[in-house]
């Protein structure tokens, strides 16, 4: 497999403990990068520093539904690295199955917060850490079911969906800068997530792949790797399928 050169890249991963996260964290270590997982599961967050068993790999603990906690993580990280070159908000859940009309307010405020306020939080936090070294590149973890809707998971699909809107709204802001902001729209993989999932919603999912299979780990961070590098230079406020021929658009 292709080699992405992120030599003496600082990185962050949200939700990098584990699933997509990990799976990222990993190949940008593999790549060269230091890389801070950020999450709020610790027991999670030692096992990842044990299965990444890098000096290039540590983490914080950090709410990202809380502004104030990721603004004092980022000045630690400037103090202790000098800089934020990536950005991955791939922090998410897909809360619970069932109808519009029976979608509980908690559940879904819940789901909004996590999903969509955390991803504007961290944008808003880090942009000028990157503004200030005239480079960066964030990458969102959105979903194929922000461009296409799934039913009986309204909550999630809106808030993916208002993800790809910041992702390009953002990256026509930074345009004019040497900072990238791009989205990757991934069909489901089998992570944790499925824990929140019920069968037939996980049935559902896989019967509108043309491939037939959810998507890989390795396939997500490969794709993520290289929208994190220099050598993507140009394309930025970019949504990337990862869906298995599922996107009609």
């Amino acid at each position: 497999m292709n080699k992405i050169n992120l030599s003496n890249r600082i990185a962050i991963v949200t939700g990098g403990a584990q699933g997509f996260g990990l799976s990222i964290a990993e190949k940008f270590i593999n790549s060269g990068a230091k890389v801070i997982i950020w999450d709020i599961d610790k027991n999670a967050c030692e096992k990842a520093m044990n299965k990444t068993n890098s000096k290039n790999c540590s983490y914080q603990i950090v709410d990202v539904t809380n502004f104030e906690d990721i603004k004092i993580k980022l000045e630690e990280i400037e103090k202790s690295h000098g800089q934020v070159d990536i950005f991955i908000n791939n922090a998410g859940i897909s809360g619970i199955n069932t109808t519009v009309a029976e979608y509980p307010l908690e559940e879904w405020n819940k789901i909004i917060n996590l999903n969509l306020n955390a991803v504007f939080y961290c944008c808003k936090a880090v942009v000028p850490y990157m503004v200030k070294k005239n480079y960066g590149r964030i990458i969102n973890i959105s979903s194929i079911a922000g461009k296409e809707g799934n039913p009986n998971a309204s909550a999630y699909s809106s808030s993916k969906a208002g993800v790809i809107g910041l992702t390009k709204s953002l990256g026509k802001e930074l345009a004019l800068k040497n900072i990238a902001v791009n989205c990757v729209t991934p069909a489901a993989a089998k992570t944790r997530i499925f824990d929140q999932m019920t069968d037939e919603h996980i049935n559902y999912m896989l019967s509108k792949i043309p491939r037939n299979r959810f998507a890989k780990l390795e396939e997500l961070s490969s794709l993520v790797c290289w929208l994190a590098s220099e050598e993507n230079s140009f394309t930025t406020g970019a949504v990337f399928d990862l869906s298995g021929g599922r996107a009609t658009y």
